[in-house]
């Protein structure tokens, strides 16, 4: 457990119906039955698990079980309502395409703000910014404001600043879905190259050869729970499997 990259511990978060609940100061000193109000859900509810440095771990299950929420909790971009999640080292998140990014702003712009943002020195912005914009494929945008970007160019530029960070964990939620096949591979060369670094990757996914692919351990969420955390294959067997079942009911 010291050597853990990520420690997940009776962590739980609820959410309203719609929107995420708000709680008063006098909420957050009360037990959980008492704080809880019509209309609220639990997306997850008492997950445990911890992370070694260099495991990927592929995220699994249906739409709306909490694997995208998992991915914030562990980025600490929501705070948990219950248990702790605690990071050792820093996140690289890929979780929103327009995360950090500022409309207005050009591309130029843009790149050394969120990297900046993210902790990189602008030195180390200077010497990278070739590499990045170069991987994006947008030498012809530079100058071009960001909300002018198709989505495609958006998901190549966060792709490009964000792999080129030296935090330790990488997370990736979906968001290569939205790009061309021939920058998605580009975009998995890269992540091979990380992995192989000694990179910790969490991974969201629908995508099952991907999983595969990059994914040694796998955790099955379904309702708010983890319900199977073992190896990749074992863990979509099993939500395979029980896919099959929902659909012959």
């Amino acid at each position: 457990m010291d050597t853990a990259a990520i420690t997940v511990t009776g962590l739980g978060i609820r959410f309203r119906r719609n929107r995420r609940g708000r709680r008063s100061f006098k909420d957050l000193f009360a037990g959980v039955r008492r704080r809880s109000r019509p209309n609220e859900f639990w997306a997850l509810r008492n997950v445990n698990f911890h992370v070694t440095p260099g495991e990927s771990i592929g995220v699994v299950g249906r739409n709306g079980q909490g694997k995208s929420t998992l991915l914030r909790l562990v980025a600490g971009v929501l705070l948990p309502d219950e248990g702790s999640v605690t990071v050792h080292g820093g996140v690289a998140p890929l979780i929103e395409i327009t995360g950090g990014f500022v409309g207005d702003l050009t591309v130029r712009e843009n790149v050394r703000l969120t990297a900046g943002l993210h902790g990189m020195a602008r030195a180390e912005i200077n010497r990278r910014y070739d590499t990045i914009i170069d991987f994006a494929e947008l030498d012809d945008f530079q100058d071009t404001p960001y909300k002018h970007l198709s989505n495609g160019m958006k998901v190549r530029l966060a792709f490009s600043v964000v792999s080129q960070l030296e935090e330790p964990i990488l997370l990736v939620d979906e968001v290569l879905a939205v790009g061309d096949k021939a920058f998605r591979e580009k975009c998995y060369r890269r992540i091979d190259e990380l992995l192989a670094e000694g990179r910790t990757l969490f991974f969201v996914s629908h995508n099952e050869r991907d999983l595969r692919r990059f994914c040694q351990r796998g955790l099955y969420l379904n309702h708010g729970e983890l319900v199977l955390d073992g190896p990749i294959n074992e863990v979509l067997d099993r939500y395979n499997a029980d896919s099959a079942a929902r659909n012959k009911r």
